[in-house]
């Protein structure tokens, strides 16, 4: 079973909030988020926490709870970037010892994803091939968490 971190009122609001105002998306973003978010709550032991930054992006991070209060373990963090609300797109990203990037599709972020090196793939569009290959890293990333 799928646990929520965010447990509050507050957080669940600004999510309902955000998918009920969503009504421009020309690069059919809203179904790529859906099939990401749904690749990450399929993952075994998964936990998600959402954090809304209204005009710069909505944050969906899967993760494995641990035993250590506030520690959860990100495997994968998808966020909705907003910076114009009728064309938003999305920023996948991973810890770059978490993943391979077989392809070479995403970009190496040094120090960007919370202070640790990082892979994030962008995606402007609705794409079926990106999204077969991203929910690839998002199991590669899954089994890595299990094993630290």
């Amino acid at each position: 079973m799928v646990q929520e971190i965010d447990a509050d009122k507050e957080k669940q609001s600004e999510m309902r909030v955000l998918f009920e105002t969503w009504t421009e998306d020309p690069g059919n973003i809203m179904p790529a988020f859906t099939q990401l978010r749904d690749a990450i709550l399929a993952q075994e032991k998964a936990a998600f926490s959402f954090t809304s930054r209204p005009g710069i992006s909505h944050s969906f991070r899967g993760c494995l709870p641990t035993a250590d209060e506030g520690r959860d373990r990100l495997f994968v963090m998808v966020d909705i970037v907003d910076d114009d609300p009728e064309n938003r797109w999305l920023s996948v990203c991973f810890y770059g010892d978490a993943i391979t990037d077989p392809d070479e599709l995403g970009d190496l972020i040094p120090g960007g994803l919370l202070g640790e090196d990082g892979y994030c793939f962008d995606l402007y569009e609705y794409d079926e091939g990106a999204l077969s290959y991203l929910k690839e890293r998002i199991d590669e990333a899954h089994q890595n968490a299990l094993i630290l």
